[in-house]
This record gives C-alpha cells, structure tokens and sequence, in this order.
C-alpha cells in the first residue's frame, strides 16, 4: 500500500504520535521518560521546533508542535531513531521500539478553536486513561508526564526553552504569572471533574465535518474546512512537483535535502571562519578543535546524520564522529579554537536555545 504523504511547509502544526511496537510499553521507569524528554530537546534544538503541548503514556505519546521550516519528516526520523537506539542500549534490547509510521495530524494552530482543544485533549489524556481520578479530588498537576506539571505549572526560568507555554497560555487569554498559571491548571481540573472520563477533553464534532478527514484520532487535519481545502491544494503541488512517483512515498526532494542544504551552508562559513580549506579537511586529526566544534554545531542544530558528518569533516566513519561528539568538552575546545571561529559559533542562531 503506497503510504500517505507528508504534508511539510514552514510554521506548520501538528498533532504527532507515536506508539510502541504491537502497542508494547515504551517506558519502563522514569528514567525512560527522561531519556524522550532530553532527545526531544536535542531534536528541537537541532530542528528550530516549538513544542506546544506533551505528554507521555506508559505505550505511546503526543505531541503537540510547531515547524518553522519544512523538516517534520527529518526531525522525526532523527527523534524516532535516536529513541529506538538509546532504548535498546539501556535496556540490551534490539529491533523496533516503535509500531507503524508515527501519524502527523496537521493543525489549524494559529486558530483559537482548534488549538485549545487539542492543547485540552492532549493535557486531558491521563483522566481519559484514569491515571487521574478527579473524583478523588485528584489534579492534572499530580501527573508528572505532560507539559502541564512539566511545564505549565513552572515560571519559565524552571521550563525548557522548547516549550512554547507563553504561546499556550496566551491561546486561553492567560499571563505567563503564578496567577494566570494557577488559572490554566483550574480550568484544566474544572474540565476533569465535570466531564466523563472516558471522553474528557474529547471535542464534539459537528454533523458536517468528516470525521475520516478532520478529528484529532482519525483524521489527517485538524481544522476547519477551509484550511482541510488549503492543504488538499497544497497536497495536490507536493504530488505534482514530486511526480513521477513510485508505489511508496517518497519526499519531497527539496524537503529532504532541507538539512543539508543549511549544513553544507554553515559549514562553508564554518571552515572560512576557522581559516581551513576543504581540500585539507583530511590531513587533520579527526579530534583537532576546529573539526569537532563545527561537527557538533551540524549535529546540533542540523538534522543531517553523523555519516554525513563522517565525510564532509573527514572523521573516518559515524562511529567516530560519534566517539568524538560524546567526548568533547565544548568550552574547552572553544578556548583552544581561533578567535574567528569562536566568533561564527557565538552567533545568536546558534547560542539560541
């Protein structure tokens, strides 16, 4: 069966999840969970996501995020891969941490409508699953895993610096204070006591609307009609700027090479800055500063992957850049680098969390 396209364009939303493989526990402990939420930030960091809202369930998660430049598709590979190989580490486990592809719902985010009630559903998703009790005066906030006691609930100094929890509050006319968090977290437990479990946070849906096309579990967009006509049109470009196709999908060619392109980019900036030319990129010792600063600068805020690195920096294979990257003390390897590349690195779009 040839597999549903993904719709990627610059500030887009969306609503993705992710289950374990047949529907199999993906966290075992706590320390799994901090494992996601810790990856999560590095492929933010390297991406430029935004991350409205999450949560994670024992066998799967949700999250609610913004793309400011076309990569979902890159970035989830990267996240989906990396999680797999760190879950099969810690556990000395092998194969499929995941199940089927993880499914991307796009959003109409920057609508008040459908981007409170999927901000609802997700938050509202632990009373659904009765991992809250509010009738035993049980509160969001006494579950750990969702960007609510996560996120919501803390100032920002004590948030991570991916979670958009302005942007959220603002959405339900709240200030980023104790007062307007306070007022999130009660609206939220109004919500769970007075609604059914089993569909708390769950929005009706009007008799017009597919329900196939447009719902936050089933369909592929979540929004209105006018927007679901927008993305079929820009489904329609994808499929002719893309065609021919074969039975499976394949992207978009300028979205797939969307990291590389801003890699090889910052790299020729990179090896000016560090006076290097990249005919003698080989000569060097894969461990010289100058190597390892701009191979963690792309590894961090590219989604490119380390045997691309491996080649472009002339570090002998992934494994080794690997090795390298685990190993380098960044602000040590900076004292030793030449001004002019301490200078490029220090720039706002790449210090910038």
């Amino acid at each position: 069966m040839a597999r549903s396209i993904r719709i990627q364009s610059a500030g887009a939303y969306y609503h993705v999840m992710a289950r374990g493989n047949r529907r199999e526990v993906i966290f075992h402990d706590d320390d799994d969970r901090r494992f996601l939420l810790h990856t999560l930030g590095q492929a933010c960091e390297m991406t430029g996501w935004r991350v409205h809202a999450w949560v994670l369930m024992s066998n799967h998660y949700h999250l609610f995020l913004q793309t400011p430049e076309p990569n979902l598709v890159a970035g989830m590979s990267w996240l989906q891969n990396t999680l797999t190989r760190r879950y099969n580490v810690r556990h000395r486990k092998w194969g499929r941490l995941f199940g089927d592809r993880y499914k991307a719902v796009v959003v109409e985010g920057e609508d008040c409508y459908h981007y409170q009630t999927l901000m609802d559903y997700i938050h509202l998703n632990p009373v659904r699953a009765r991992l809250i009790q509010p009738k035993e005066k049980q509160s969001v906030l006494d579950y750990p895993w969702s960007s609510i006691a996560g996120g919501y609930a803390l100032p920002p100094a004590r948030r991570a610096n991916w979670l958009a929890a302005g942007r959220g509050l603002e959405a339900f006319d709240l200030p980023d204070t104790a007062n307007g968090r306070r007022r999130m977290i009660e609206r939220l437990d109004r919500r769970a006591t007075s609604e059914e479990m089993q569909s708390c946070g769950v929005p009706p849906l009007a008799a017009e609307v597919d329900a196939r096309a447009s719902h936050l579990r089933r369909g592929w967009y979540w929004g209105s009609q006018a927007f679901g006509e927008r993305m079929r049109r820009l489904v329609g470009a994808l499929l002719k700027k893309s065609a021919p196709r074969s039975r499976n999908y394949q992207a978009d060619p300028h979205v797939a090479a969307h990291g590389v392109q801003q890699a090889e980019a910052w790299l020729k900036q990179g090896l000016k800055a560090a006076g290097l030319k990249r005919a003698e990129m080989g000569r060097l010792k894969g461990s010289d500063v100058r190597k390892l600063l701009l191979a963690d600068l792309l590894w961090r805020r590219t989604t490119v992957s380390q045997e691309w690195l491996a080649e472009a920096l002339a570090m002998k294979s992934a494994a080794n850049v690997s090795q390298q990257l685990r190993r380098l003390d960044r602000q040590k390897a900076l004292q030793q680098a030449p001004e002019t590349l301490q200078d490029f690195l220090s720039q706002p779009e790449f210090t910038a969390s």
